[in-house]
């Protein structure tokens, strides 16, 4: 029998029972429908991460205290630990020549008032490098220079939407803003980045200098000594990278007085590593859910092989019939897995546009952004053809394994 022949019979065979053809690849549509969805979902997730992560700055090392330690059931846990004003300059001596640009920051949590707006923000204490080691764009006015902070200027920089909450639609440059009870003049406005990892648009800058002596006090220090926040470090070439990681454990464990057996009292964490972990993360979430869904394609595949068996006992008179004109087994066996192939395939299609569909919706919506590729189409697609042979396979043989005498006399 021709192939073509046995797929018009397939689909005259789904026709024959539309309702049940129906509920049959219900499940093949879900399973496969969530597969296309979620990968997108996931490769946006991916895409997004990866952006807001190079958005904070180009070959840029984190430095932040923190030593990690075991907490027996509760895990692991992050001990007290400091990083030092002393640390940033002993770094900016020893790697002035390596590095682009370095910023140390120090930063907490304020009341900021203008007129009867009042809130609290981030306020942080920065240096004139920090704009340019994270890729800062001023929209109005200027960002905090050397000079406001060799003279301790009360002057600040606005992110976008701190300005927007302070001051509405008018423009802030040049008016003065309550930053815990002190005045500070508006000098610019940062550009708008939205909900990207480390985003500024609702912190207020400060020169760091200002801060320390003006505003921060006490709760700044540690043993009489300026604390930072973390320190960020722009590297020229993304290829030194590792050497200048390993450069600034140096420096710092000798600053810290750490023994060879001490462990490290700070983080350093480059671009990669952040873009590591997160995608790891996110990577886990998709496979997670993928087993959900594949729990659904394995639902719909029993459902499938279900309605077949009926099929086959259905037929049962129809198959001696034809094998008593000669089909062979082997017609008899490519009958029925062409059919529930067929079927499962259908399933694949329809649930390949509802997955494209909800991914779809869900970046025209801004719930979250969605990249469909081919490579979730057709991992989608191989997942319902697998499916179809896998559990047609049974129906299939036991279809061509009937005597046609026995088959002919079923009632």
């Amino acid at each position: 029998m021709l192939f073509s022949e046995n797929i018009k019979i397939a689909f005259r065979a789904l026709r024959a029972n539309k309702m049940r053809s129906v509920l049959t690849i219900l499940g093949i549509v879900i399973g496969v429908a969530t597969v296309v969805a979620l990968l997108s979902i996931g490769e946006g997730a991916t895409a997004s991460i990866t952006s807001q992560i190079e958005s904070g700055g180009s070959n840029l090392l984190s430095i932040t205290p923190g030593k990690m330690q075991m907490g027996g059931m509760s895990g692991p846990s992050l001990q007290p630990s400091y990083l030092y004003y002393k640390d940033y300059q002993l770094l900016e001596r020893g790697l002035k020549d390596s590095v682009s640009k370095m910023a140390p920051t120090y930063q907490f949590s304020y009341t900021l008032k203008n007129g009867s707006e009042s809130f609290d923000a981030s306020v942080v204490g920065v240096v004139e490098d920090h704009a340019d080691v994270r890729s800062f764009t001023i929209t109005e006015g200027r960002f905090i220079n050397d000079s406001d902070n060799k003279s301790q200027a009360l002057v600040a920089v606005l992110g976008n939407t701190t300005a927007s909450d302070l001051f509405g639609t008018l423009s802030p440059v040049g008016k003065t803003i309550s930053v815990n009870g002190l005045k500070f003049e508006v000098i610019g406005v940062l550009e708008y980045k939205g909900s990207s990892l480390g985003s500024p648009d609702e912190n207020v800058f400060v020169p760091i200098e200002t801060g320390y002596n003006k505003l921060f006090g006490e709760i700044a220090l540690h043993n009489g000594k300026r604390m930072v926040s973390n320190i960020l470090i722009s590297v020229k070439d993304a290829d030194t990278m590792d050497t200048i990681s390993a450069q600034v454990e140096y420096v710092l464990r000798r600053s810290h007085e750490l023994s060879p057996s001490d462990e490290s009292d700070f983080n350093v964490m480059s671009q990669a590593d952040t873009l590591e972990t997160l995608n790891a993360v996110t990577e886990t979430l998709t496979i997670f859910l993928g087993a959900v869904a594949g729990i659904s394609l394995l639902v719909g595949g029993i459902g499938i092989m279900n309605i077949m068996l009926v099929s086959v006992t259905e037929r049962t008179k129809e198959i001696g019939l034809r094998k008593a004109v000669g089909a062979t087994k082997n017609q008899i066996l490519t009958q029925f897995l062409i059919e529930t192939v067929t079927l499962s395939l259908l399933g694949g299609l329809v649930g390949i546009l509802l997955g494209v569909s909800i991914a779809l919706f869900f970046s025209v919506t801004g719930m979250i952004t969605s990249v469909i590729t081919a490579k979730a189409i057709l991992l989608s697609f191989s997942f319902a053809l697998v499916i179809g042979v896998s559990f047609g396979l049974y129906p299939a043989m036991r279809a061509a394994s009937l005597h046609p005498m026995v088959a002919l006399r079923y009632e």
